[in-house]
């Protein structure tokens, strides 16, 4: 019921990217105009802004973020002592049930030019203040570590369940063979998970085109505006603050419609490389 009100049903209204879509008329009254508002889209200069940025953060993400989870779940897997991996456990998991606001918030307490502990810590050492918060070429980079501080322990929970799954028999057999701890996770543990890994990175590969509003939307400033615009903002910006629905809905639909041609091209890759894939 749930994915059927809230997911399903809603999908209807894509309808009105195809149309002048205006709240009086409704969703059956409002004139068609086709394809009006995706070449409108993609021919306007704000187009590749929008699309380097969002693609820059996702790609950083990709990379730096998605593996990290992986490599903490390596390293719980290894501590024997039962009451100190809950409680590690316990530690990394507490971020994630912070809003963005307060991420936001703790972010701004550390790095604002003025009254950061980051800056005053440099000038008690004697060097210079650092604009980590006007500055675009911080901006991608801190996204991506307040992602990683933020989610990268509430993503091993499903990588140290797949480890509980692997069969011991295996640990002891490589051990008879003299295998150490490193070659027991490199050809037992990694392997075990490598399904898990796959799908997750299927699906990961399917959000590419989002960031986040919250958290774009909060970070940004008029000084890092060129790398801050996401299409997530940019839905924001006409949809909701100037009433451009019909637009604004074009992009969204245009956001998906991406997303599901990276997953199912990610899936048949996995496939061929002999793995299960998401279907």
């Amino acid at each position: 019921m749930y994915f059927l009100l809230f997911r399903y049903v809603p999908m209807w209204g894509v309808i009105i990217s195809f149309q002048d879509y205006s709240p009086y008329q409704g969703l059956w009254g409002s004139p068609w105009v086709g394809f009006e508002h995706f070449t409108r889209f993609f021919s306007n200069p704000d187009f590749f802004i929008l699309f380097r940025n969002t693609m820059a953060i996702n790609l950083l993400s990709l990379v730096f973020f998605f593996p990290l989870p992986i490599l903490l779940s390596l390293l719980l897997n290894e501590l024997r002592q039962k009451t100190y991996k809950r409680i590690v456990q316990s530690i990394i998991y507490l971020p994630h049930f912070l809003s963005w606001v307060i991420i936001v918030g703790i972010t701004f307490l550390m790095l604002s030019q003025g009254d950061g502990v980051i800056n005053k810590m440099l000038v008690a050492l004697g060097f210079s203040k650092i604009d980590f918060l006007t500055n675009k070429n911080y901006f991608w980079g801190l996204l991506t570590l307040q992602s990683i501080w933020k989610d990268a322990g509430w993503g091993t929970i499903i990588f140290l369940a797949a480890m509980a799954g692997i069969d011991p028999q295996l640990y002891e057999a490589v051990k008879i063979d003299g295998a150490g701890r490193f070659r027991q996770m490199w050809h037992v543990t990694l392997p075990g998970i490598r399904t898990v890994v796959v799908i997750l990175l299927i699906l990961r590969i399917g959000h590419i085109m989002d960031v986040g509003f919250e958290q774009a939307f909060l970070m940004a400033n008029g000084a890092v505006s060129e790398v801050a615009d996401v299409f997530d903002t940019y839905v924001y910006r006409l949809g909701v603050r100037q009433g451009q629905f019909s637009f604004s809905t074009a992009v969204g639909l245009f956001k998906s419609v991406v997303g599901l041609l990276l997953v199912v091209g990610a899936n048949k890759l996995a496939q061929k490389f002999g793995e299960e894939g998401v279907y």
